[in-house]
Parts: structure tokens; C-alpha cells; sequence
């Protein structure tokens, strides 16, 4: 049984459980991030030139300071959410800021210059993303999307609120600006649809009244069905085009492994945008829509905490974890006190 989506695409909604889902978004993720890192910041169509037929391997090349398989700052991060979320037993967003300060401070291979001032900036952790902006204006990255698909599969069975808001709550820590709360909480939002086995295209919509006012028009355009990669007005390292870009993959495609090449063929920021691509579709997917030859592959090493290096069976036991029914309040910041906003 199958649902049609924008375009006349069809996407089979009902085969995978909602584990195999979860595992798709927290696996799905990493694997776009490392297919993508060796490209990023080239040109369009690197990928398909460099691979032009699908399935015949090598695609994990490495490059660009990456080894074969090895993921980026955005599964480093994304893993400390899901950690953190695991062992505080739900949002204690000290704890996170924290193991994000910690990881910042043994000198990764790549941070966010944005992510790098916030966590070395010495101030409190619910004042620290805050005053960064005050100063420097600059606050839109993708940075947050790129590590949200643990805390949306984590909030997911709370609801849409819950889930939203968590996602506003996370990316307050390291970015300022609520245009990057908002697209996080979109990207959370449509992985929950998936997880349960909708398709989050048609979710758009409905998504996009829970946006706040302010920033709702500017989504709307970018997340249109007409809508290109080619008439995006700012580089894809922002949060807007990148949420746009993988939304774009997935409703132009029919499977995980198109979506990535379609992501990742796009140039730019191409670990990010495939990282977002690859939790979304991967939720729609599921776990077994990813290719072996790319799964295990994938290294995830945590610089700051002892040398360990996460492969996709780790993933998938975080995954596993993560989409286990009882969360904690996700409006809780620590010691009773919230950060971020409360409501859109």
C-alpha cells in the first residue's frame, strides 16, 4: 500500500515498523554525513560525477580531511544529544550543554565557527547562545538541524508540541536566532509524522501553522512544492535552504539512496544537507532502505570522551533506546529553569 506525494511520487508508508524508522532517522543521519563530507563545499553534481552508477561501491571515498566512512561535527553532536538525553532520562539541557562544551574542547576536526564561539565563550549555558547573537547578529546556521534527528525520534511519542518544543529548546543552546529554533522544530516535527508512518510531505502544512508568526511566511516559501534548490537566497549552511534542500530530496526521489545522491549533488554544505536528508528520509524508509555498503562504513569517533568510536550497531542500539516509550518533560532546562521558548 502505497501514499502518493507531491509530484505523483509514490512512497510505501506502511512496510517498516517504527523501530526500523528509528533506526532509518539516527543511522540515516550519520550515513548522509559521512557520504556527504568529502564533498562539501564543491561543485553541483560531484557525486553523480564521481559515482555515476549507483551500487557499484567506493562511494564512502573519504577526502577533504575525512576518512572512508568517517562521520563530521554533525553525528558528533548528534550522538551527545542522544547520550545525554539516555542517561539524564530525558531534556536536561546543563548536561548537554556540557558534553557539547567538553567535545568543542578537544579540538574536533570540524566545529561551526558559530558553535565553536558559543561553546568557548565561557558564559552560562542558558545565557551563552544569547548574548553571542546580541553581538554578532549571526545565528541562522544549520548547525542545529544538523544533529536533530536523536532528540526527534526521543520526543517523538510525546506529541507534536512536546516534540517541537524540545527541538526550540535544544537549538537555543547554540544558536540565537529563533529562525533556527523554528526550522529545527519543523525538521523534528515531520520526523515524528514519519516515525509514525504518514508521509511528512503532506505534513508541511499543518507544520508550518506551528511555526511562529514571525517566521512562518519565510518557511512557507521555502518548504512550497514548487520550490528549487536553484532559487534558494542563501548559501545551504543556512538553517532555511538546508531544511528546504532535504525536503526538496525527498519529495523529488523514491528512495533513501536517490535522496542522498540528490542531497549531496546539490554542492555546498554538503555533509549538513545530506545529514538532514538522510534522518528525514531514513524515517520515511526505513533502516533497511540504507545501504550495507554505506552503513557499515560509517565511524562516528567523540573527540573529549575518551577516544571512543561509535559504528552503526552502536547507532542502532541508540536509536533503539531512544525511540523506547517515557520521556522526561522537555520544557525542563535543569533545576526547574526553562531556556528558549515556552510556546510559538
Amino acid at each position: 500500500m502505497g501514499t502518493a506525494a507531491p509530484g505523483g511520487r509514490t512512497i510505501l508508508m506502511d512496510s517498516p515498523s517504527r523501530t526500523e524508522r528509528a533506526l532509518g532517522a539516527v543511522l540515516g543521519s550519520a550515513v548522509g554525513d559521512a557520504l556527504g563530507a568529502p564533498f562539501e563545499f564543491g561543485p553541483e553534481d560531484a557525486f553523480s560525477a564521481r559515482f555515476p552508477v549507483p551500487g557499484q561501491g567506493g562511494e564512502m571515498c573519504g577526502g577533504g580531511g575525512w576518512d572512508p566512512g568517517e562521520a563530521t561535527d554533525d553525528t558528533q553532536m548528534a550522538v551527545l544529544v542522544a547520550e545525554s538525553l539516555l542517561e539524564c532520562g530525558g531534556l536536561r539541557l546543563p548536561d548537554l550543554f556540557d558534553r557539547f562544551r567538553r567535545w568543542a574542547a578537544a579540538d574536533p576536526k570540524d566545529i561551526g565557527l558559530q558553535t565553536e564561539a558559543v561553546l568557548s565563550s565561557g558564559d552560562p549555558w542558558d545565557l551563552a547562545a544569547a548574548l553571542h547573537f546580541r553581538t554578532s547578529q549571526r545565528g541562522a546556521g544549520n548547525g542545529a538541524l544538523m544533529r536533530a534527528a536523536p532528540s526527534a525520534v526521543h520526543f517523538a511519542r510525546a506529541g507534536r508540541e512536546a516534540t517541537m518544543d524540545a527541538a526550540r529548546r535544544i537549538a537555543a543552546l547554540t544558536h540565537g536566532d529563533r529562525a533556527a529554533w523554528e526550522g529545527t522544530a519543523v525538521l523534528h516535527e515531520l520526523i515524528r509524522v514519519a516515525l509514525a508512518g504518514d508521509d511528512p510531505l503532506h505534513a508541511v502544512e499543518e507544520t508550518l501553522r506551528r511555526v511562529h508568526p514571525d517566521h512562518r511566511e519565510r518557511y512557507a516559501v521555502v518548504l512550497a512544492p514548487d520550490w528549487h534548490p536553484d532559487r534558494a537566497t542563501e548559501f545551504n549552511g543556512a538553517v532555511w535552504p538546508c531544511l528546504a534542500s532535504a525536503v526538496w530530496s525527498l519529495r523529488t526521489t523514491s528512495s533513501y539512496e536517490d535522496a542522498l545522491r540528490a542531497a549531496i549533488d546539490l554542492g555546498g554544505d554538503t555533509d549538513t544537507v545530506a545529514a538532514v536528508t538522510g534522518g528525514l528520509a531514513g524515517a520515511v524508509y526505513g533502516g533497511a532502505a540504507i545501504p550495507e555498503r554505506w552503513s557499515e562504513a560509517v565511524r562516528v569517533p567523540l573527540p573529549g570522551f575518551g577516544g571512543r568510536v561509535l559504528r552503526a550497531a552502536e547507532l542502532g542500539e541508540l536509536a533503539r533506546r531512544l525511540d523506547e516509550p517515557g520521556h522526561a518533560d522537555p520544557g525542563v532546562g535543569g533545576g526547574g529553569r526553562p531556556v528558549g521558548p515556552t510556546a510559538p
